[in-house]
C-alpha cells in the first residue's frame, strides 16, 4: 500500500474586519444607544408632565365646583372674568 501525500488546505478568509469598519460599527452601536438613552429621559419628563397636567385638571375641576356654588355657573370669560349666564337667566345658585 502506498501513502498519498495529501495536500494541507489553508483558509485565506480573514477572522476579523478591518480596524477602521470595526470603529465604524462600534459608533454607531454607541450612537443609537446614546438616542435610546435621550428617548428615555424623555419619555420620563413627559410622564412627570402629564401628571401634573392631571393634577391641574382636578384643580380646574374644584374651581369649576367653587363658581358653580357661588355664582351657579362656572362658564367664565377666561379674559375678562365675565360669567356667562345660560340664556333662560336662571342661574343654579345654591346659597
Amino acid at each position: 500500500m502506498t501513502k498519498t501525500k495529501t495536500e494541507e488546505v489553508i483558509d485565506l478568509k480573514p477572522e476579523n474586519i478591518t480596524e477602521d469598519q470595526l470603529n465604524k460599527i462600534q459608533d454607531q452601536v454607541k450612537r443609537i444607544n446614546n438616542f435610546q438613552l435621550e428617548v428615555g429621559i424623555v419619555e420620563t419628563k413627559k410622564h412627570a408632565i402629564l401628571h401634573q397636567i392631571g393634577s391641574i385638571q382636578n384643580e380646574i375641576l374644584e374651581t369649576q365646583k367653587e363658581l358653580e356654588e357661588q355664582y351657579g355657573t362656572a362658564d367664565v370669560n377666561i379674559e375678562t372674568g365675565k360669567i356667562n349666564y345660560p340664556e333662560n337667566g336662571e342661574a343654579d345658585k345654591k346659597d
